[in-house]
Order: C-alpha cells, then sequence, then structure tokens
C-alpha cells in the first residue's frame, strides 16, 4: 500500500472514529427518531437506531471508477467486511453507524447485471435481516456521498478491510 494511500485510510478511520463518538455523544431519547439520509432523497423515521434502517433490499449493478459494482437501489456502492464469518456480521455498532448493513423487509429483489441465485438474507444480531449476496453480507458506507462514490473501497476500519462487490460476488480490485 502506498503512503499516501495509508495516510488516507488512517484519515477515514479517524474520521470514523470522531464521528461514532460524536454521535454516541448525542444520546438518544428512545423511541422513533427522525433522521436525515446522508445520500440525499427525503428523510426516513427508524425505530432503535440508524442501522435498523429498512430498505427495498434491491441490489443491481452500476459502472464506478472500480469498474461494475454493486449497488442499493439508491445507487450506493455495496461492500463486504473481511471480518465477517460465512453470512454471519462481525460489524455492529459504531461499526454499523459508519458502514450501515442493507436491510431488507421481505425477500430482497434483483435488478440489471446481479444474480437472483447469488442473493440471499441473514439474521443480524438484533434479529432483523441483512441482505447477503454470494455469501456475504452488504453494507452501505456514510463516506460515500453520492452514488457511484466508492470511498470505502481498501479501507481498513473496525478490525478488517471493506471492498465493493462486483457483480461475481468477489472483492473488487482487492488483492
Amino acid at each position: 500500500m502506498s503512503r499516501s494511500r495509508q495516510l488516507i485510510s488512517l484519515a477515514g478511520a479517524g474520521l470514523v472514529a470522531l464521528s461514532s463518538v460524536a454521535l454516541a455523544a448525542c444520546g438518544s431519547g428512545g423511541g422513533t427518531a427522525t433522521q436525515s439520509p446522508v445520500y440525499g432523497g427525503s428523510a426516513s423515521t427508524t425505530s432503535q437506531q440508524s442501522t435498523s434502517q429498512t430498505t427495498s433490499g434491491k441490489v443491481s449493478t452500476a459502472s464506478t471508477s472500480l469498474g461494475t459494482v454493486l449497488v442499493d437501489s439508491q445507487g450506493r456502492t455495496l461492500y463486504l467486511f473481511r471480518a465477517d464469518q460465512g453470512t454471519k456480521s462481525a460489524c455492529s455498532g459504531a461499526c454499523a453507524s459508519a458502514w450501515p448493513p442493507l436491510r431488507v423487509s421481505g425477500r430482497p429483489t434483483v435488478g440489471g447485471g446481479a444474480t437472483a441465485s447469488k442473493l440471499g438474507t441473514t439474521q443480524r444480531s438484533d434479529g432483523k435481516p441483512e441482505v447477503t449476496y454470494n455469501g456475504h453480507p452488504l453494507y452501505t458506507y456514510t463516506g460515500d456521498s453520492k452514488p457511484g462514490d466508492v470511498n470505502g473501497q481498501g479501507l481498513t476500519a473496525f478490525g478488517a478491510a471493506w471492498f465493493a462487490l462486483s457483480p461475481s460476488g468477489s472483492a473488487s480490485g482487492a488483492r
């Protein structure tokens, strides 16, 4: 890894840690909260915490600077976390705040370029489902500000590396 990439990774990890501390300091009044999504669109209402956000669970593909990668229904890049063991997520708490899991109400669906037989769900520690692809739990990244961003690619945070997924279900650009 180049020196500049290491510095960017460290800066990204520091930003994630700082954001987590700031979020924790804000506290929670419990019940239902309204938040503005990081990626634009209308505000969504969530119960519990922001990581329990439910989406359509649609997985498709888009062209990015990494090539073709998996994206959610809003065009946000989907990532895998190397610390996950099979379909069991190793990302919760502050990790899931920075790398929100792709949630679904009902069955996930596939869009253009993705393979339906690779799509599934896994139960998270809170008992709610997370979408999987080729056996990998799927996450978005709060550092991606618009559809097609791949700012999480290759970052090491929360104990392991993060990679965008290719339509084959493998890590894009991983070495």
